[in-house]
């Protein structure tokens, strides 16, 4: 009669049904400080874009093409941040740090279209630029609301349909060993060293998609800004070329800190990958980065600081 033991990697296989995520366990006496530290953190965060929100939506000054991008941008990052920080603070309090299989695939599902959104936002943001400050005559014509709204319902559905595949097949990946993610969330990298056997073609699929969803808007954006750069300096008033930097400035700083942080987390050599530095990275784009956008978007442009003290001081005399 044949055996009808199975091996161990095949038990493993069939038996995980939730993951655990380390995060920060291995400094247990650090845990009420970062608990402490994300929560201040996140709600930065969250009061920084909603107050952005709310004064692109009721300014009538604010009543533009560039700041209807900015508040679709501010609200995707409220949703990018809080697929995260939340589950975060919650394992940090609690100590309990299990994740079932499928809502850690949820989480990787929605983190990563949130990503492509934001991607295609700012996206969207440097085209607007481009023809503000490039064809100026145009703009009103180019920037129209029919056009500026399927933009951003582009910007909000693209990601959703590549998304669903890619995190369905890294799901359907064997997975045997141990179930012990070191991270504080189900990001791609830490997942994909639970898989057994070769993941070749899944990471030829991650360099695709980031070369689709990451790569292409990053070089779109940089072919804009050098078009602006050059419209910039031929502008005869070194008045004129400030205020046309001005406009441009605060979005090229969240550019450079979301697309820096993005691609050196996923583009880089497996080699170079360790659960110290991935967590380190991973912080980074995902807390530290949004917690500054307010931040920038509100002392680097004059509208919008206009705006955000005329609103809190109306706030303020109520």
């Amino acid at each position: 009669m044949g055996s009808t033991e199975q091996d161990p990697s095949q038990r493993n296989q069939t038996a995980l049904v939730e993951f655990i995520l380390l995060g920060f366990s291995d400094a247990p006496n650090l845990q009420g400080f970062l608990f402490g530290l994300f929560l201040v953190m996140y709600m930065i965060i969250l009061i920084g874009n909603i107050l952005i929100l709310i004064i692109t939506k009721t300014d009538p000054s604010l009543q533009t093409p560039m700041y209807f991008f900015l508040g679709n941008f501010s609200f995707s990052e409220i949703c990018y941040v809080s697929v995260t920080v939340p589950r975060l603070l919650a394992d940090l309090y609690r100590q309990n740090r299990s994740i079932s299989f499928l809502a850690c695939a949820t989480q990787m599902y929605v983190f990563l279209v949130l990503g492509v959104t934001e991607c295609f936002i700012l996206t969207a943001m440097a085209y607007d630029r481009y023809v503000a400050i490039c064809k100026p005559l145009l703009y009103p014509l180019l920037m129209n609301d029919r056009l500026c709204i399927r933009l951003a319902g582009g910007c909000w559905i693209s990601g959703i349909p590549v998304h669903v595949g890619f995190t369905s097949s890294i799901f359907s990946l064997p997975f045997c060993g141990h179930n012990q993610l070191d991270h504080f969330f189900c990001d791609i990298p830490p997942v994909l060293t639970l898989v057994c056997g070769d993941t070749f073609l899944i990471e030829i699929l991650i360099y695709v998609i980031a070369l689709l969803v990451v790569t292409i808007p990053f070089m779109l954006i940089l072919g804009s800004y050098v078009k602006i750069i050059s419209t910039i300096l031929k502008l005869p008033s070194a008045t004129g070329r400030a205020k046309a930097f001005s406009t441009c400035s605060s979005h090229l700083m969240v550019v450079a800190l979301f697309f820096g942080s993005g691609i050196i987390t996923y583009l880089r050599p497996k080699s170079s990958h360790s659960a110290e530095t991935d967590k380190f990275f991973s912080l980074f784009y995902t807390i530290v980065t949004p917690m500054f956008n307010p931040m920038i978007y509100c002392l680097r442009n004059k509208d919008v600081m206009v705006a955000l003290k005329k609103f809190l001081l109306k706030w303020i005399v109520l």
